[in-house]
């Protein structure tokens, strides 16, 4: 995260790509005069991502625990934060800054294996339950009981797309001149893809090699989700494999920042889940101290199953780290 932006504009702060086709020719409001919060948080583009990112963790938790294989817990601030107030919402991260961890980049997500939920769940209650999680640091003791039997680490991403319906899915790469002959797409096709933020690659770089647990891309679509182990995602870049995008993201409070992020062809990754149930969209709103309403769309239900591919990868990392205990204990 950008160390000159408050730790609330910077979780809220969407993408161009993001915003694409949310609203379409919205009648004029005056933002200006809408006093949600000291930002002026200005629209329900805002408010419609936020609760999206929240609903698309939600339904990933879900996927994996009805497996009863595994079990995932929110771990990053975004999973944890209320929903039920703007307000209440900007003084979580106050509460985070406050803290001296409103910078740190933390994965999205924890799984373990099913049979350690028991051991895992009495390490949360120590620290005060899942809600305490963002505001206890890594080094503390009762954090290192839960991180050391984690399995995996998951950074979430989503978007507004049916994935089987975008124009170039199901398109074969070829060789690409502006990618030295590697294969690809043309410049500008509509597909899939498992996205990075340039911002967060340092950062999650070295949460992983310090606490030893892979971090994976997980991207969930409306339709679909995809995933990519950050090890590979780090190989495409460096074989220019993945080129480099330059977006336009807006904070709440109006400032806008030119960023990198990099957007990997599903080809690469693996398929997470497919959806088996839709979700509701229900209809929200905010209104402020002069009555003015602001209307907006929140994503309920909806169930994804996880695909077998995913499954046996996340058999294999348990099985990795059985290999290690039982290495350790001899």
């Amino acid at each position: 995260m950008s160390c000159s932006k408050h730790a609330f504009e910077s979780w809220l702060s969407v993408h161009e790509e993001q915003l694409d086709g949310v609203l379409v020719s919205p009648p004029p409001l005056p933002w200006s005069e809408f006093w949600l919060n000291p930002r002026r948080l200005r629209g329900s583009d805002f408010l419609m991502r936020w609760s999206q990112g929240v609903w698309s963790e939600k339904r990933l938790i879900k996927a994996i625990n009805i497996t009863k294989e595994f079990w995932a817990i929110p771990f990053g601030p975004s999973g944890t934060a209320p929903t039920g107030s703007v307000r209440k919402f900007e003084l979580y991260f106050e509460r985070l800054e406050a803290a001296g961890l409103g910078q740190i980049k933390r994965p999205d997500l924890l799984l373990f294996r099913a049979a350690d939920k028991t051991r895992i769940e009495r390490a949360i209650a120590k620290v005060g339950g899942v809600s305490e999680l963002p505001f206890i640091a890594e080094d503390d003791k009762r954090m290192a009981a839960i991180l050391d039997r984690a399995l995996l680490a998951v950074e979430c991403e989503n978007s507004l797309w049916r994935a089987h319906r975008m124009p170039d899915y199901s398109t074969p790469l070829r060789p690409q001149r502006r990618l030295g002959g590697n294969l690809g797409l043309r410049k500008g096709a509509v597909l899939p893809t498992i996205i990075i933020k340039g911002e967060d690659r340092q950062p999650l770089r070295r949460w992983q090699a310090k606490h030893g647990v892979s971090i994976h891309i997980w991207h969930v679509f409306f339709d679909a989700a995809y995933g990519l182990s950050f090890d590979r995602a780090e190989e495409l870049i460096a074989e220019r494999l993945t080129e480099p995008t330059i977006q336009t993201f807006q904070a709440p409070g109006g400032a806008t920042t030119r960023k990198t992020i990099f957007k990997h062809y599903y080809h690469y990754g693996y398929p997470l889940g497919e959806s088996v149930e839709e979700p509701r969209l229900l209809p929200r709103f905010v209104e402020d101290k002069n009555g003015h309403i602001l209307p907006y769309v929140t994503f309920a239900g909806g169930r994804l199953q996880l695909s077998e591919q995913a499954l046996q990868i996340l058999r294999e990392l348990s099985d990795r780290r059985r290999k290690r205990k039982s290495r350790r204990s001899k």
